[in-house]
């Protein structure tokens, strides 16, 4: 799409069909009954009634730590990715074309032969370079060369919009360097925690054993890395306030960096990047950029050299030889996750080259897998979500007439993004040659990386995609107040063109109810229109949303997800709140769509309780205990049965369409259930 188009929100009625299930060239009613199990009430589980038969039929195989409707759809995305880049791969390319790239990148990544006889070759070099820091500004220099080769030393740096001039990028530098993500990892006294500590420890040591490092320097260098990642982690916000942005927007100049930070030569370091000229910049989290000026400028020069060897050896582990990809998959794949197997090759090997040359391979699977007609119909469905969500604002009895005309001011200016973009990224200047498969990683990451630095003090591109249109998701953007649907997503079981409305408006309708409610949820409503970090409620309607929102909070904190183990409501509050509205917009919309056309019913089921199974299927999946632990750690989302079965309580269309009532296990009172969009 051209800058600065904005889809109506007029109402674009999609055309539909009264569906029977007996008219011809009529659309199907889109359920799967197979999916179902009829076994158990719709009243009791839910969850377990729309999504029973599917998850049956679709055990865990081995490779997966969790396995849904996401990943099927992926998994499919991926054999087709795989076919396209293979026909590259078997025939002789043009020497700089994209074709030779992507074949030569597939090819490097498949020879297993040439990766074991390298072994861990590829990277001695910048593990020879790392041993060789002498002073405090080699590692100063170092730090930064690693962070622009994406191997996240100590802290991530990235150019991005400006949250409070959100038209202009700036550099913004966020808390990491943390090789277990999350920082109660390293700070949780209960058991689980304090098992993954130990665990890692010994899974860097190793991994140094592996990169020829003796017993003894393989123990204390992962002693060493260790304690410098737990220093890190003592410093960061926890999740929740890390989602928070006004905690997390601290804009000061290099000066006053260097005051609340010394240690580091900053100047030294933005150059060292390829930031030479760096004006002002955001510093997230003040507290976690200290931490890094004292490990860089005062901490043992030693441990600062074994946290960057680790550094190092953990970002190329799973290019290297066969030994180094099994034992990184033992620790993250296995212990983390759960996961007894990793998955072949050639799965890895095109998710490599998507995530390397994702546009590129993008453009071959636009071509051929994503129909005009598709993103047609999208379009009219956003279009249809969009007027429901003002109707739902305009109709609220808790927000008042201020707050409303400035909520439909910024609904209307949502920019919308379906299928693919209009300009695709020119890969010319990324070179991929026949040295080493690692050796072509690294210089994707500076490729990227250098794409990224060239944005800074420049205007926001609002063109610009945050994601590869094969990619199966979705997102909205606050800065730039978009929402954006991949030619990935837009595929069964999330939209089925053979399908009617009653289906398609439970599945990718509430998919994109949920983009436009991050718009209004208790993180995004503080943007306003134009991406700013800017207040516009009136303190009434904002302490009235707070106490609205306050009641998702405290539900799904009740959850107990593994025994003894509970959903953190705080956390996976802003995509509560976003499946909730998510479903009432949906529900709304395709009402509208129907009014002058009624569906019928069909294989039992009325067009309402379709748009509701539509939407439960979307969720199924068998998940593993080890990887539900990671999730709820870690992930702002909640797990997929309880997205379905924590939700629907809340949702008056549903006991309404199964006939809920007071004594069915499922039922939650009026009084107790959220009234927010």
């Amino acid at each position: 799409m051209n800058k600065g188009f904005y889809v109506s929100v007029l109402a674009l009625a999609l055309a539909t069909v009264a569906c029977n299930g007996k008219k011809e060239g009529a659309l199907s009613g889109g359920i799967d009954v197979a999916n179902l199990d009829k076994t158990v009430s719709p009243k009791t589980d839910f969850y377990q009634y729309a999504c029973g038969g599917w998850m049956k039929t679709h055990p865990l195989t081995d490779e997966y730590g969790r396995f849904g409707s996401f990943d099927l759809l992926a998994e499919n995305n991926r054999t087709q990715l795989h076919g396209l880049i293979k026909g590259l791969a078997t025939q002789q390319q043009e020497p700089g074309s994209i074709g030779q790239k992507i074949g030569d990148l597939y090819n490097l990544a498949m020879d297993s032969t040439k990766l074991n006889a390298d072994g861990m070759k590829p990277m001695k070099p910048m593990l020879d370079k790392v041993a060789a820091v002498k002073d405090r500004k080699g590692l100063t220099v170092l730090a930064a060369e690693m962070t622009r080769q994406g191997l996240g030393a100590y802290f991530n740096l990235f150019i991005g919009a400006d949250e409070k001039n959100s038209s202009m990028n700036i550099v913004q530098a966020f808390q990491g360097g943390l090789g277990l993500g999350d920082r109660d990892y390293y700070l949780s006294d209960d058991a689980h925690n304090k098992d993954i500590r130990a665990k890692y420890e010994a899974h860097i040591a190793r991994m140094f054993r592996l990169a020829g490092y003796e017993e003894g320097q393989a123990v204390k260098a992962a002693g060493q890395a260790m304690a410098v990642e737990t220093d890190l982690a003592k410093a960061a916000y926890d999740r929740v306030k890390a989602r928070d942005p006004q905690a997390n927007y601290h804009k000061m100049t290099v000066a006053e960096l260097e005051r609340q930070a010394p240690g580091i030569d900053w100047n030294l370091y933005f150059k060292s990047l390829g930031l030479p000229e760096v004006k002002e910049l955001n510093v997230a989290q003040p507290e976690a950029l200290a931490e890094v000026a004292k490990q860089v400028g005062k901490g043992d020069l030693d441990a600062q050299k074994s946290y960057l060897l680790w550094k190092v050896i953990d970002g190329a582990a799973s290019y290297l030889s066969d030994e180094f990809v099994e034992a990184n998959f033992d620790f993250y794949g296995k212990v983390l996750s759960g996961t007894p197997e990793m998955q072949p090759r050639w799965k890895r090997a095109v998710s490599a080259v998507d995530g390397m040359m994702g546009e590129a391979v993008g453009k071959m699977y636009v071509e051929k897998y994503f129909p005009a007609a598709a993103k047609e119909r999208m379009v009219k469905l956003v279009g249809n979500l969009q007027q429901a969500l003002g109707e739902r604002i305009r109709a609220l009895t808790w927000m008042s007439d201020e707050t409303k005309a400035k909520a439909l001011e910024k609904l209307s200016a949502i920019y919308v993004k379906v299928g693919y973009p209009d300009q695709w990224r020119d890969y010319s200047s990324l070179d991929i040659k026949k040295d080493s498969y690692w050796a072509n990683v690294l210089r994707s990451n500076v490729f990227e990386y250098d794409y990224m630095l060239a944005k800074n003090g420049k205007p926001v591109d609002k063109t610009e995609w945050m994601m590869t249109p094969q990619t199966v998701n979705a997102y909205y953007n606050p800065t730039t107040n978009e929402i954006c649907f991949p030619a990935g997503i837009l595929q069964y079981p999330f939209f089925d063109m053979k399908a009617d409305d009653a289906f398609n408006y439970g599945a990718i309708g509430v998919v994109i109810g949920h983009e436009m409610t991050h718009g209004f949820d208790n993180h995004g409503r503080q943007y306003d229109k134009d991406g700013n970090l800017r207040d516009w409620w009136t303190a009434e309607d904002a302490k009235k949303f707070e106490e609205r929102t306050q009641v998702l909070v405290d539900w799904f904190d009740k959850i107990e997800v593994l025994p003894g183990l509970h959903a953190n409501g705080k956390l996976t509050l802003g995509e509560n709140i976003a499946d909730y509205g998510g479903l009432q917009v949906a529900f709304q919309a395709f009402h509208n769509a129907v009014k002058d056309a009624p569906l019928g019913v069909v294989d039992g089921f009325t067009p309402e309780q379709r748009f509701y199974l539509a939407y439960a299927g979307v969720w199924a999946a068998n998940i593993r205990d080890e990887e539900i632990r990671l999730r709820t750690q870690t992930d702002e989302h909640s797990l997929g049965r309880w997205r379905v079965n924590a939700t629907l309580p809340h949702i008056e269309g549903w006991y309404e369409a199964f006939g809920v009532q007071e004594g069915d296990p499922m039922y939650l009172a009026p009084d107790k259930r959220a009234s927010i969009w």
